[in-house]
């Protein structure tokens, strides 16, 4: 290559290398913003430390935010833009703290949004807030938890409000150590005899464990009048599911007949059952008292992965075993008119039951997995 050409071609390159560079300078920056929502708001939260000179307006359903602070950029200038999915009102509120600047928009109409962007693809800099996060099902509990704050505080009660929360948290706290000691008595029990007596306990588990377990399972229908009436933050659809479905089987496929008293499925499904409970209620007695014990936590959140699976699958054996056993006894049966001569068996119910038990299964697993996934993803943005 001739020197002239050359030096033409260095000339250029550094004419495009200063291009690119004061490009790069008069661009924008992008602060990381995290959103969440409720039925009638959506809430900003800019990471921008010691913001100055901040400008929020909401035109034409679209958020324009500029100002000064320190950012993943350093001190500069940050702005962005979001264009909402649904109409939003044009008053718009904003707090500057030292680390972030919250943002409060309220929706037009109340509903739940599926995305927060007119676009389908989320912007970069966006994120959801964990930490404010909650499903649809979630904010509905909590509004209820408020309109019952709301009706506690209008009637002149001897105690205020403060007694009631603390009635409140003294009935969860004794419920819940009933059950622990209830479960707790069922596991040992079960696992000293097996150790004993080897296989030979596996015959007689519903004879030595049947009168705790009965009492605990009553006991539980409190856990669905809780959610029901917001007195915990839970979904009332899969509580109500786990514990109709185990008094189903505790009462009807295994207290009804006799015969599967001396099976060994009654085993299995008392033990997983309450290999279950011992971590779960202890976790709640401490949440009660606002303290927190790691390894208690991770179990509570992830032990059920195998165990509820397999609780399921031995429910499933016991109500199959139990099917010919109807079929025999007539129990439970639909008498049909004297015209037709016969009755309809109890056991066709059970084998639609098989199918909504895999089904529950499928509802109370995803149910259980959004918890444990935003209770960890909480954690790990905190950290």
């Amino acid at each position: 290559m001739k020197r002239g050409n050359f030096l033409h071609c260095s000339s250029s390159l550094i004419f495009l290398n200063q291009s690119f560079t004061k490009k790069n300078e008069t661009m924008p920056l992008t602060p990381l913003v995290y959103w969440a929502q409720r039925h009638e708001d959506i809430y900003l939260r800019v990471e921008l430390t010691d913001a100055q000179n901040i400008d929020v307006n909401v035109n034409d359903n679209v958020l324009q935010f500029k100002a000064q602070g320190h950012g993943a950029k350093g001190q500069n200038e940050y702005e962005f833009s979001l264009e909402f999915l649904l109409p939003v009102k044009s008053e718009v509120s904003h707090k500057s703290t030292q680390r972030q600047v919250n943002i409060t928009v309220q929706k037009e109409q109340r509903g739940w949004w599926k995305r927060l962007t007119l676009q389908e693809r989320k912007p970069v800099f966006l994120a959801p807030d964990f930490d404010r996060w909650l499903d649809e099902s979630d904010a509905e509990m909590e509004i209820r938890e408020k309109l019952l704050s709301s009706v506690a505080s209008m009637f002149s009660f001897s105690l205020n409000v403060s007694g009631f929360v603390s009635l409140k948290t003294g009935f969860l706290f004794v419920y819940n150590l009933v059950q622990f000691l209830g479960f707790s008595w069922i596991f040992v029990n079960m696992t000293v005899r097996l150790f004993i007596f080897g296989q030979d306990s596996l015959y007689d588990t519903f004879h030595t464990i049947s009168d705790v377990m009965f009492f605990c399972q009553i006991l539980a229908a409190v856990e669905v009048l809780n959610a029901a009436f917001g007195v915990v933050q839970t979904g009332v659809i899969p509580t109500f599911i786990q514990v109709v479905g185990r008094n189903f089987i505790l009462f009807i496929i295994f207290g009804s007949l006799g015969e599967m008293h001396n099976q060994p499925v009654v085993f299995f499904v008392f033990y997983l059952w309450s290999t279950i409970e011992i971590f779960r209620y202890p976790f709640y007695m401490l949440g009660c008292l606002n303290t927190e014990w790691k390894t208690l936590t991770w179990l509570r959140y992830t032990i059920w992965i195998p165990l509820y699976p397999l609780g399921v699958i031995a429910e499933a054996v016991a109500v199959i075993q139990s099917i010919p056993i109807f079929d025999e006894t007539k129990l439970f049966s639909i008498p049909l008119p004297k015209a037709v001569g016969t009755s309809i068996s109890f056991s066709y119910v059970l084998h639609i039951y098989l199918v909504l038990m895999f089904l529950g299964l499928f509802i109370n697993f995803r149910h259980l997995y959004k918890q444990r996934k935003r209770r960890f993803c909480t954690k790990r943005k905190a950290n």
